[in-house]
């Protein structure tokens, strides 16, 4: 009986511990062009505060698009972010994109639209 009783103790150790390393706040940014086509390769950054935005220096993060025009960022605050979406000679620069606040310990997705 000691024995069970210990490895479902165990067994619901690593439940809690998997789950708690699983859901992360992340956010699943898509980048389109002006003609809704998404882009591939696109540079992105994202800012905690605006004045760092306005000044493109001090990113939280930053990745490129994927063939679908995606980029993934992962374990973040729970909290808004500037995006700095670029390739080649088009932006998202001057319209201010930011998110809303993150749901934490969830998903967030969004899109941006460079021209």
């Amino acid at each position: 009986m000691k024995k069970f009783a210990f490895f479902l103790l165990l067994g619901l150790v690593n439940t809690t511990v998997s789950e708690a390393q699983i859901i992360k706040t992340s956010l699943t940014l898509t980048v389109r062009d002006e003609l809704g086509n998404t882009v591939e390769g696109a540079s992105v950054k994202i800012f905690e505060k605006e004045a760092d935005y306005t000044a493109e220096k001090g990113e939280a993060m930053e990745g490129v698009t994927d063939k679908k025009g995606v980029v993934k960022f992962k374990n973040l605050k729970a909290i808004a972010y500037y995006i700095l979406a670029r390739k080649g000679d088009k932006d998202n620069a001057g319209g201010g994109e930011k998110t809303g606040v993150l749901e934490g310990k969830k998903v967030n997705k969004t899109t941006v639209v460079i021209q």
